[in-house]
């Protein structure tokens, strides 16, 4: 049986919350596309690669809520 968006939302959030974690994965993988080992490598280059950076200070951090803040202002202008 088929029920409405709502109906399902409500059940989900009554879930535990690694139930709920379960839940929202298997839903985004159903609709991501597939990915292939050479977009995974090349994600983790680009990973270790920007972790280096950081780490020896080459890139500077922009607090959290500094970042929101500038999309709250994009957003809503």
């Amino acid at each position: 049986m088929i029920q409405s968006v709502e109906d399902l939302a409500h059940g989900a959030i009554q879930l535990p919350p690694d139930q709920r974690f379960i839940l929202a994965q298997r839903i985004l993988e159903s609709v991501e596309p597939d990915q292939s080992e050479e977009i995974d490598e090349a994600w983790e280059v680009e990973i270790r690669k920007r972790i280096k950076q950081s780490d020896g200070g080459e890139t500077k951090g922009i607090p959290a809520e500094q970042v929101f803040s500038e999309i709250d202002r994009r957003l809503l202008s």
